[in-house]
C-alpha cells in the first residue's frame, strides 16, 4: 500500500483551524499563534515500521514524481508526506462574498463553493542544499533536499537526521528510508498469486478435511 498525505497544516473545511501537523509558532489567517508541538508524520511512519518513507514538496515535481513512482513499485508499506501549502481564501465576517453570507441569502437547489486559485509555487534546487520557499500567505518554508551520500537503508540514522534538521527549522525532503527486503501482506498471509475470481470451485472449497486441518492448526 502507498499512503500519500497532502500536508498543509490546517483543516481547510473549518476555515483554517490548526491541524495536528501545524508547526509550533506558526500563525493562522486570523493571526492566532499555534502553541502546540507538531506531529512529525515521517517520524511516526518510521517508528511504526513503514518500509518506504519519504517527504517532498508539492511544488517540486522533479523530486515528487519519482518518489511517488518508486513508492507505488515498492513491495511493502510506503508512506509519503507531501508539504502542500493551503490556498488562501476570502471568508471573513461581514463580507458579502463569504461562504456563510452567500448560503444565508441563496435559494439555489445546490450548495457550491469556489476557492480562488493561486499561482503555483515551484522550486528547483540542488541535492544537499537548503531552499527557502515563500508561500501565498507570506510564511516561509526552509526545505533541505537529501544528497547522494545519505544512507536510505538506516532507519535510526533517518530519525536522527530528521531531528537534527528540524531543530534548525528545516523540512527535510527526499527518500528518507527504504527496506529493500520488505514483504507485502500477500507474502505474510501466503495468499495465492491467482485472483480469487479466476479460481474454480474445488480451489475455493477444498472440503471438510482441509477445514478441519486449518482449525486444528489454530488450536
Amino acid at each position: 500500500m502507498t499512503y500519500i498525505v497532502e500536508n498543509n497544516g490546517v483543516y481547510g473545511l473549518t476555515k483554517g483551524q490548526f491541524s495536528a501537523t501545524a508547526d509550533r509558532g506558526s500563525k493562522s489567517k486570523r493571526g492566532v499563534t499555534n502553541t502546540d508541538n507538531a506531529i512529525d508524520l515521517v517520524a511516526m511512519a518510521l517508528q511504526l515500521g513503514a518500509t518506504f518513507v519519504a517527504r517532498s514538496f508539492s511544488g517540486d515535481k522533479t523530486q515528487l514524481v519519482p518518489i511517488i513512482e518508486a513508492a507505488i513499485k515498492h513491495t511493502g508499506a510506503a508512506f509519503i508526506d507531501v508539504i502542500s501549502p493551503c490556498v488562501a481564501f476570502n471568508n471573513h465576517a461581514g463580507s458579502t462574498k463569504s461562504f456563510d453570507y452567500v448560503r444565508e441569502h441563496n435559494e439555489s437547489v445546490n450548495r457550491l463553493d469556489v476557492i480562488s486559485g493561486r499561482a503555483p509555487i515551484t522550486v528547483d534546487y540542488e541535492p544537499g542544499s537548503v531552499q527557502v520557499v515563500e508561500q501565498h500567505d507570506g510564511t516561509k518554508l526552509a526545505l533541505r533536499k537529501l544528497d547522494a551520500d545519505y544512507d536510505v537503508h538506516d532507519r535510526l540514522a533517518a530519525m536522527s537526521f530528521l531531528q537534527r534538521h528540524a531543530a534548525k527549522g528545516q523540512v527535510v525532503t527526499g527518500l528518507l528510508y527504504v527496506d529493500p527486503d520488505a514483504d507485502d501482506l500477500h507474502a505474510h498471509l501466503d495468499t495465492v498469486a491467482k485472483p480469487l475470481n479466476a479460481l474454480n470451485a474445488r480451489d475455493l472449497c477444498p472440503g471438510s478435511a482441509a477445514l478441519d486441518k486449518i482449525n486444528d492448526s489454530l488450536r
